[in-house]
């Protein structure tokens, strides 16, 4: 009979913590995985259910691995490291179809097969909190703890690209030296296909001996630096003479997509290759298409769908993205396409891009695209949509269905291996 401080885990809540039955109470354990036998501490008590951490393994599962990083359990970055990659993807797809059946009432008739990438190194976007502790006389870089406010002592990131990745110790020392190191309170990463470009932002200007030490650091790293003064309108380069040319390319759709180093990208290229490439064979465009691509960002979907379609519309919120979407059209000589700036949560009445269009493609952020289902009727032979949350996709699943779409298939996107966050893409049928 187990003591009082030792359980078996019987399997993961949605957040992949390790789920025990203790005392007639369930008890939420990080770290603990199915299988498994631990000893625990408790963190905090409720009325109904208890949370606490494993402090030891007594029975391991096969599924437990080592973690790579040396700050795992510090740092918040990435909290899944001990499950094995198998356990994961398992985890997020039992994730994502018990949120479309709970929340959403509905189920796909197949299940796509998961999109995977490299564990590690993929991450090619990326904000690094800098902060000056007193009591360790230490610059620190890198996320924040683990449900903490305050920046894990991080010597290198593993999930990072290596240029960056690789990089926090001369990054630490290249601050340092800098007059004004205490008023640097963040760095942004973005990583191109063939660049490497970071944005400082200060709080104090730099004198010209700091703006010296910040070229010879630029050249020595081949990183281009970008400052920021102010808010994002102020992000200049260091050195005005220099190009910039951050840009990734769809192979597939013969693409280059251009793109500044505080645009929203897709942080994982390797995949988000495979998702836009799944999504236009989901939609199976053919060359009498008439294709609208909601929340288009860049063009990321929008242009490999003008490759096929007669014509495709993106609509976005941003006027500085759509802008950065027409100049890609324009670069990638696709002249099918017309973009539009428009607030999807709070659509007027009329829109000059309310057309008859026979395929959808939505990307919304984490709140979901309820608002610009609920608002406006989409008559679609098929619908993909590409979420980041799957309980906002589960509720608007439920929605599409009951405006007789069917949910045909849905799947996967690893585009964040380590962590719990889900990625996944489902494809709807409409009524003909």
């Amino acid at each position: 009979m187990l003591n009082n401080n030792i359980v078996e885990i019987t399997s993961l809540s949605h957040e992949g913590r390790g789920i025990a039955h203790l005392e007639g109470k369930t008890l939420f354990l990080e770290g603990g995985l199915p299988g498994e036998q631990v000893a625990f501490e408790y963190i905090r008590k409720h009325r109904h259910f208890d949370e606490g951490r494993v402090i030891e393994v007594v029975h391991a599962s096969p599924d437990r691995v080592v973690a790579f990083c040396p700050h795992f359990g510090v740092c918040g970055g990435c909290s899944q490291q001990y499950m094995s990659p198998a356990l994961q993807i398992q985890h997020k797809q039992t994730v994502l179809l018990e949120n479309l059946l709970h929340i959403g009432k509905v189920e796909p008739k197949t299940i796509l097969s998961p999109l995977l990438g490299p564990p590690r190194h993929y991450r090619h976007k990326a904000r690094l909190g800098v902060k000056f502790v007193e009591k360790k006389q230490k610059l620190l870089i890198g996320f924040h703890e683990k449900k903490g406010r305050f920046l894990a002592d991080l010597s290198r990131c593993d999930i990072l690209h290596p240029a960056i990745g690789q990089q926090f110790e001369s990054l630490r020392a290249l601050l340092m030296s800098l007059g004004n190191y205490r008023c640097i309170p963040q760095i942004e990463v973005a990583v191109g296909d063939e660049c490497v470009a970071i944005v400082i932002r200060h709080l104090e200007n730099f004198s010209e001996n700091d703006l010296q030490k910040l070229k010879n650091f630029s050249k020595e790293k081949n990183i281009k630096i970008y400052l920021q003064a102010a808010g994002p309108d102020s992000v200049r380069l260091l050195d005005e003479e220099d190009v910039e040319d951050l840009f990734y390319c769809l192979p597939e759709f013969d693409l280059k997509l251009f793109f500044k180093p505080l645009d929203f990208t897709q942080i994982n290229p390797v995949i988000n290759r495979q998702l836009v490439l799944r999504a236009v064979q989901l939609l199976d465009i053919q060359s009498h298409d008439r294709v609208i691509d909601f929340f288009c960002g860049l063009g990321n979907f929008t242009l490999p769908l003008a490759r096929l379609a007669q014509s495709v519309v993106g609509v976005e919120g941003s006027a500085e993205m759509i802008a950065r979407a027409r100049f890609n059209a324009e670069k990638n000589q696709v002249s099918n396409t017309e973009f539009f700036v428009e607030n999807l949560m709070a659509l007027p009445q009329e829109v000059s891009w309310k057309r008859n269009y026979n395929k959808v493609l939505l990307d919304p952020p984490r709140v979901g695209a309820v608002e610009l289902l609920t608002s406006m009727s989409l008559q679609a032979e098929r619908l993909v949509y590409v979420s980041c949350n799957p309980a906002t996709l589960a509720r608007d699943a439920g929605y599409l269905v009951s405006q007789g779409y069917s949910l045909e298939s849905a799947g996967i996107v690893d585009m964040f291996p380590q962590t719990g966050h889900v990625e996944s893409i489902a494809v709807f049928k409409g009524r003909l």
